[in-house]
């Protein structure tokens, strides 16, 4: 999480997050989280979207809902705002942020993958507690766990009406199992209007917790912890990915993080 800030997809690349990781492919993630804000005590109205990235999550979920979209990169959420003018976004570290109020659900997507020690996952958790609402619920949808990641390739990109074109391509390995994050190995090659290409390749670190991790630090916090089933993971071979649910008490104490 420490490193978000100085990843060049987040920053200087931030403006080709559209065409890198087009909106479209998150409809099945947000069907899955519209599933799991079904199960709720009470209708979700209100939603914190923690690492909201280029809001292509939001673009799905924000019909019929008040959104607050927090990330860490300001050029992130210019890209957002684009995209979603009508929900709130604030700059913000998920791990440490504090909006004074609370909300019916809150979601952290696959931005918490960038979270990368046992300490940060909890203080994550904790920010989404402090932000859930009695009978609220918090929804968590790693890309990864330790019983479900599996070494690989992939890519992906697309284009715009404006000529610009990206491609990505990646490469995950966990140069020590025993340790909680893998690595992905990026390079994305941009593709101009006027035909001008770069490549810039980059290596990320990312989270992969075991299952039971998760479930003691969402216990930890004051929630009632369970494991759904998310969206298959894109090799058949691979087992499908979890989805945590942290359920807060509805007449439950603040427990101070």
């Amino acid at each position: 999480m420490v490193g978000v800030t100085s990843y060049a997809l987040y920053q200087e690349l931030a403006g080709w997050w559209p065409l890198i990781s087009p909106a479209a492919e998150y409809a099945e993630d947000a069907e899955m989280v519209t599933a799991v804000f079904g199960s709720a005590a009470g209708p979700v109205r209100s939603v914190l979207d923690l690492g909201s990235g280029g809001g292509h999550v939001a673009l799905h979920l924000k019909a019929g809902r008040s959104m607050t979209l927090v990330d860490l990169s300001a050029q992130m959420l210019a890209t957002s705002r684009e995209l979603n003018p009508d929900c709130e976004h604030v700059q913000g570290d998920m791990r440490a942020i504090r909006l004074g109020r609370v909300f019916d659900a809150v979601l952290v997507h696959d931005a918490v993958d960038y979270v990368t020690s046992q300490h940060e996952l909890r203080l994550v958790i904790g920010t989404a507690f402090a932000h859930c609402r009695p009978g609220g619920l918090a929804v968590f949808a790693p890309d990864h766990t330790a019983e479900t990641f599996r070494p690989g390739t992939g890519s992906g990109g697309g284009s715009d009406a404006g000529g610009r074109q990206a491609v990505f391509r990646e490469r995950t390995s966990d140069p020590d199992p025993a340790d909680d994050w893998i690595l992905a190995e990026y390079e994305f090659t941009l593709r101009e209007a006027d035909g001008t290409t770069r490549v810039v390749p980059e290596v990320h670190r990312l989270g992969s917790f075991r299952r039971g991790t998760w479930l003691r630090l969402l216990a930890e916090a004051g929630f009632t912890a369970e494991v759904r089933p998310g969206v298959p993971a894109a090799s058949h071979s691979a087992p499908p990915r979890a989805v945590f649910v942290g359920r807060r008490a509805p007449q439950q104490d603040h427990l101070s993080w």
